[in-house]
């Protein structure tokens, strides 16, 4: 029998009655899991462009990180409430294993957010198969670069730019 990976349960939504945007990733990654916190491995860069973003002095704690995103009207969530995936690449999720979380129950609960930006191509992928067909709620969709270590494709500066697109959706 072949060893399909660990099992990987996401967190809950990181959102507010206030959030207007949605930043969705596919799952936590090992490190993420292991700190039990979103973008917890120490070379994701999605901290830092968030407080950039809103010119912050660099975020110590993961508390002041969640606070900012809040206050800020930013939600962040994961397409999948579980799969199976060897290691942390999103292509080693195992597709006959994917839970997807229930966006229509979220989107109904937060009715200001009407904005989702993917944090790379993998859960865009996903939500597009797996979630937009069954989801009862027009949104707008945007894709950026993911700000995980292993998408090494555009400099920090060239992502930074193009995830100020969240900035014109508070």
């Amino acid at each position: 029998m072949r060893n399909n990976g660990d099992l990987i349960c996401g967190f809950p939504a990181l959102v507010n009655m206030d959030s207007k945007v949605l930043v969705l990733g596919s799952a936590p990654s090992q490190d993420s899991l292991k700190k039990q916190q979103y973008y917890g491995h120490d070379r994701n860069t999605f901290w830092f462009i968030i407080a950039s973003l809103f010119d912050t002095q660099e975020l110590t704690t993961y508390e002041q990180k969640v606070t900012l995103l809040l206050n800020q009207r930013i939600a962040v969530w994961d397409v999948l409430q579980s799969c199976q995936r060897e290691g942390s690449l999103d292509v080693k999720i195992n597709p006959q294993t994917i839970t997807v979380n229930d966006f229509n129950v979220f989107f109904k609960t937060y009715p200001l957010v009407r904005t989702v930006f993917f944090n790379g191509q993998a859960a865009e992928k996903i939500f597009q198969r797996r979630v937009l067909p069954e989801l009862a709620y027009g949104l707008d969709y945007y894709r950026l670069p993911s700000t995980s270590p292993a998408y090494a494709a555009m400099t920090l500066d060239e992502k930074k730019k193009q995830w100020q697109q969240i900035l014109v959706m508070l």
